[in-house]
């Protein structure tokens, strides 16, 4: 039986964050010099996910994604892939990854069970690329890529589109995920977390990156599906599909059933949200699984949130969470909760 928020949505997706740390410093996650990491001794044994995770399969969640930071810098990943898989109630159980390890571990994750994965790609061009990440990694990317491509039945690009960064290259990244059999997926610039230099000028919305791609294939059709995922999908007259993830300018709270569980225990049920519940304790200090079942349950009933919808209302939009509020609180960093 579902378990229900005040909202009617249901408890069915759970993204585990398996480290904080990540090998690329994003400038719309992590525009900042410096970072305050989690305590090692506070990260979460695979042990300690997968007793979690039973206790939220349990309650409803059938879908599990591994995120970081950088999921692939966690020392012996595909050991939790493997456990996770053989779990009946995890009927779909995905990971997503900047690429950069991707290509030296991606036999490892699909040998262990793992059957889809989702790689960031934000631009084709070396030199854009080192600016976006303030790494020269291009090349390691695009091998990841390659090698995802040819072992796992699903692969698919997200793209995070920033005005007059990337946004000239939308066609170009969907063509190269044509060519890997990959769906594209682009995403709306968010407000989140450390995203401490977003401006609502640097957004491209989904009737933008719509009207570029309409302009070069001819029509667009929308894909018709009743789910909670969050890209609105379509498809080109060849049959390309796409996604796009409009967070920013058309919220999709009313069907989120989607929370996340950091790599130290903490449990937080939007993107959005400045607080969450610490599940590690109870669990380090003894707590039944049936004990965490009702602390589960009622904090999801409880639930209210829809953050992103509240941000697009916003009369005076600006970065969520300033700067000196994040370096106290690193668990409002979007790399430290998952994204």
């Amino acid at each position: 039986m579902a378990t229900l928020d005040r909202r009617g949505r249901p408890l069915g997706s759970l993204r585990i964050s398996v480290t904080d740390r990540c090998n690329l410093r994003c400038q719309y996650c992590m525009p900042e010099p410096e970072y305050v990491w989690l305590p090692r001794t506070d990260i979460l044994a695979f042990e300690e996910i997968c007793a979690l995770a039973d206790v939220f399969t349990g309650l409803g969640v059938d879908r599990v994604r591994l995120t970081g930071g950088e999921p692939l810098l966690r020392t012996d990943l595909p050991n939790l892939i493997r456990m996770l898989a053989a779990r009946p109630a995890i009927r779909d159980l995905a990971l997503t990854t900047n690429g950069l390890l991707l290509a030296d571990q991606a036999a490892a994750l699909r040998a262990a069970g793992l059957p889809r994965i989702t790689v960031s790609l934000d631009t084709l061009r070396p030199g854009r690329f080192r600016e976006l990440t303030r790494i020269d990694a291009l090349d390691a990317v695009l091998a990841g890529l390659t090698a995802a491509a040819a072992r796992f039945d699903t692969l698919k690009i997200d793209t995070v589109v920033i005005r007059g960064m990337n946004d000239d290259e939308l066609l170009d990244i969907l063509e190269h995920g044509r060519t890997l059999g990959a769906e594209v997926r682009f995403i709306e610039y968010m407000d989140v977390g450390g995203a401490t230099r977003w401006s609502l000028a640097d957004v491209v919305s989904r009737d933008d990156i719509l009207r570029a791609i309409a302009a070069r294939y001819g029509t667009v059709e929308p894909i018709d599906e009743q789910t909670s995922a969050p890209a609105d999908r379509f498809r080109l007259a060849d049959g390309t599909t796409f996604g796009i993830i409009s967070s920013t300018t058309a919220p999709f709270c009313s069907t989120c059933d989607r929370s996340r569980l950091t790599a130290d225990g903490m449990w937080y049920l939007c993107l959005y949200a400045l607080a969450g519940t610490n599940l590690r304790d109870p669990l380090r200090d003894g707590a039944s699984p049936a004990v965490l079942r009702r602390l589960i349950e009622s904090v999801w009933t409880a639930r209210d949130d829809r953050g992103a919808e509240l941000r697009a209302a916003a009369a005076d939009r600006r970065p969520l969470i300033p700067v000196e509020t994040l370096r106290q609180s690193p668990h409002l960093e979007m790399h430290t909760r998952g994204g």
